[in-house]
């Protein structure tokens, strides 16, 4: 029976998504090869997408619990200088 793959992290689907992109922006690699780190970039994509709809509805639970039921949407500061 084939061993099945432990699930990965978040930070290493994300790390190793970073370096598949990398190596096919080179392009010095070939048609097959391509192909393979498209489809392994999304599998890692699905498992980085899933792991943060996970985290978000535990954030949401956790925020339920503490008796907070409203959540509000995130505004990011970061465009102010």
């Amino acid at each position: 029976m084939p061993k099945k793959k432990s699930p990965i992290d978040f930070e290493s689907a994300l790390k190793e998504l970073e370096t598949l992109v990398e190596k096919m922006e080179h392009g010095d690699i070939s048609l097959e090869d391509s192909l393979k780190y498209f489809e392994r970039g999304v599998e890692l994509t699905r498992t980085c997408q899933q792991a943060l709809k996970d985290a978000e509805q535990k954030v949401q639970i956790l925020a339920e619990k503490n008796g907070r039921t409203e959540l509000q949407a995130f505004t990011s500061n970061a465009n102010d200088d």
